[in-house]
């Protein structure tokens, strides 16, 4: 297969973005995951851990737009590595350090991250649809990025930017969805959740304390048993969310508390 036709689909994804902008993290209607660009992979482990030995001091490995798909990257030192636009549909990078990475716009639909570390990662406008990162440490990281569907359980975005990002909307509004997603016993002390999606997500357990949660919608969200303490609610949608009486009294500000299920 040409290198041309494996990449092509990069080029109409970018273009894709920019075009519909109200789609902007809803682009699994535009792309067709059984292309090889999107099913197969470039590389073998083993060429990933010689590009990583071969590395000079301090340099970061550049996987940019590359099809990574399908392969077990498992507990490597990915730490800084360049991986925006690559596709890594159903690669397996479960416990695997991608501290500092540049993530963003990556393609990682069902991939397994559990018990990775992202602390500090960047990922922006990327595909995590039905991603498996239970216990994964997203903590200082940048998150606007679709997890509908994610395994999240257990997993940490202590002081994480999850927040809609309201100055560049070129591709249009760009922040955390983490629609029916599962939150049971995350953390998101100190988190900036603004305007993030949580609509469905099961989140029981879970600890929101000093979290900014302004304007985010979390209409028919599972929160019994989770925490609140000092965090920001104003605008945020609780329509149909379940949660406990006692959390109630700390989100000052919520719209729909009245329509919310107080357990």
């Amino acid at each position: 297969m040409s290198r041309a036709r494996l990449f092509a689909p990069l080029l109409l994804c970018a273009a894709l973005a920019a075009y519909a902008p109200a789609r902007a993290q809803d682009m699994l209607r535009n792309v067709d995951l059984d292309q090889p660009a999107y099913s197969q992979a470039e590389f073998t482990r083993a060429d990933i851990e010689a590009r990583l030995a071969a590395a000079k001091t301090g340099e970061k490995l550049d996987l940019s737009g590359r099809s990574l798909n399908g392969l077990d990257l498992s507990g490597l030192d990915l730490t800084g590595v360049n991986l925006r636009a690559a596709r890594l549909v159903k690669t397996r990078l479960a416990g695997a350090k991608l501290d500092g990475a540049i993530l963003d716009q990556a393609w990682l639909l069902e991939a397994d991250l559990t018990g990775a570390s992202l602390r500090g990662a960047h990922v922006f406008a990327a595909q995590l649809q039905r991603a498996r990162a239970e216990g994964a440490d997203f903590s200082q990281s940048r998150l606007a990025a679709d997890l509908s569907g994610a395994d999240l359980r257990g997993a940490s975005f202590r002081g994480a930017n999850l927040s809609a990002d309201m100055k560049n909307q070129s591709m249009g509004l760009m922040r955390a969805v983490l629609r029916s997603a599962r939150l049971d016993g995350a953390r998101f002390d100190g988190a900036d959740l603004s305007r993030a999606d949580l609509r469905y997500a099961r989140a029981p357990g879970a600890v929101f304390d000093k979290a900014s949660l302004r304007d985010a919608d979390a209409a028919g969200a599972d929160f019994t048993g989770a925490r609140f303490d000092g965090a920001s609610a104003e605008g945020l949608s609780l329509d149909s969310a379940r949660i406990d009486r006692s959390a109630a009294a700390t989100l000052k500000g919520a719209a729909d508390l009245d329509r919310a299920f107080l357990q």
